[in-house]
């Protein structure tokens, strides 16, 4: 093992002396011990705290789903009120823990590379149910990767470390952005996010990816009180238009969906037209 203090020097440390003061609430940040490719792709953004000496603060749940929680998280650097971000933390649950199992149909064309792994999710043992809630955190990471990386409209991934991801906490203004269905837009607001859900879901389309289990419960609403912005969440199933045979049927859900709550709105939309145009930027 190399020596890693070899080029240390001890003037170089950050100031540690609260290392013993720290809450029941908080622990130091994991940003320096995890692998690169378990941090979000660069550049990375200005609000984003990578210092050896932050601290992780556990600010209470924000939202309990059927399996996965999600948390608030203040990573910052102590008497440094500069270095200082609040970031969403979804925290997988193993599968014997959860109230939900996704559909099946999700995980067609999938496959796990280590059959070690395989034979434990298919016994349905204590490792397995670990492995599959893994699988599910990685799943959701690599596609906010994906998707943010060519721009469609997802919180900015942090990082992932075991079945927890941290994620840009979506507010507007000094709360949690609403989901589309508890937003009352106007109808020009309701045409601009509509231009945006059919300019991310046709960035999808391209990559030959779907979303899978699009809905106004997925996505968040920010500014409305100026210009409106749509952020698609909640990733993990994503499935891929070539290897599962499911994926025509779930784009044609995501599009049903949508447009019922934007032809509520006041919209002249229509289903099949969006499902068309997104099936001719397939591939």
């Amino acid at each position: 093992m190399p020596n890693l203090l070899s080029s240390f020097s001890w003037s170089d440390a950050p100031d540690t002396s609260y290392r013993d003061t720290l809450a029941d609430n908080q622990s130091w940040s994991t940003w320096d011990s995890i692998e690169r490719l378990c941090r979000g792709p660069e550049p990375w953004p200005d609000w984003l705290v990578t210092a050896a000496a932050a601290v992780d603060t556990d600010l209470g749940l924000l939202k309990s789903g059927k399996e996965a929680d999600v948390s608030l998280l203040e990573r910052a650097v102590p008497d440094d009120p500069a270095s200082s971000a609040v970031m969403a933390a979804k925290r997988y649950r193993s599968t014997d823990r959860r109230l939900f199992h996704r559909d099946t149909g999700y995980t067609e064309g999938r496959r796990i590379r280590n059959s070690r792994d395989t034979r434990a999710v298919a016994r349905k043992s204590s490792y397995g149910r670990a492995v599959e809630a893994g699988l599910w955190a990685r799943a959701e990471w690599n596609a906010l990767v994906t998707l943010y990386t060519v721009g469609v409209p997802v919180p900015y991934p942090v990082q992932i470390d075991g079945t927890e991801i941290l994620m840009e906490f979506i507010s507007d203004g000094d709360a949690a952005a609403p989901r589309l269905h508890q937003a009352r837009p106007s109808k020009p607001q309701a045409e601009l996010l509509f231009e945006q859900l059919r300019e991310a879901m046709q960035a999808m389309a391209r990559l030959g990816l779907v979303h899978g289990d699009l809905s106004p419960y997925n996505t968040l609403v920010s500014g409305l009180d100026d210009e409106p912005r749509l952020v698609i969440i909640d990733v993990p199933q994503m499935v891929d238009l070539a290897s599962n045979p499911n994926a025509f049927d779930f784009l044609h859900r995501d599009c049903t969906n949508m447009v019922a709550w934007f032809s509520h709105a006041g919209l002249a939309v229509d289903a099949e037209d969006l499902l068309a145009a997104l099936l001719s930027h397939a591939w």
